[in-house]
């Protein structure tokens, strides 16, 4: 249960979607920490994330891993569909999370919630 705290940053309600979270954006960014791990073996940790919706209904996520490298995970209908990694990508669901493993050893837990098309 503890881990899942910091992902529920993420989910976004009509007063975050109305609310600016950087100078400059449109108010449909939304800013977090999600649970990842860059590494196979590596403890899942809490890495800086950011949700970026489009009028479409598509969505990218942002996430700073530990190495330095950002990760980016595009999003439609609520479904990842391709990261910015060329290697394999493949989804789970579990409960109320979408758990999303970048071979060789990237795993990201994100609330389906926050990704949901609105």
């Amino acid at each position: 249960m503890y881990r899942l705290i910091p992902a529920l940053a993420l989910i976004s309600t009509q007063a975050v979607a109305q609310a600016p979270t950087v100078s400059g954006t449109d108010g449909q960014n939304v800013l977090g920490t999600v649970p990842c791990t860059a590494l196979a073996g590596d403890p899942v940790g809490d890495c800086p994330a950011e949700l970026r919706r489009k009028d479409d209904g598509s969505a990218t996520l942002a996430v700073q891993l530990k190495t330095g490298e950002v990760r980016r995970i595009y999003f439609e209908g609520g479904e990842a569909t391709s990261s910015s990694s060329t290697s394999k990508m493949t989804t789970e669901i579990r409960g109320d999370m979408l758990i999303i493993f970048i071979d060789p050893g990237e795993v990201y837990e994100i609330p389906k919630a926050a990704v949901a098309t609105q």
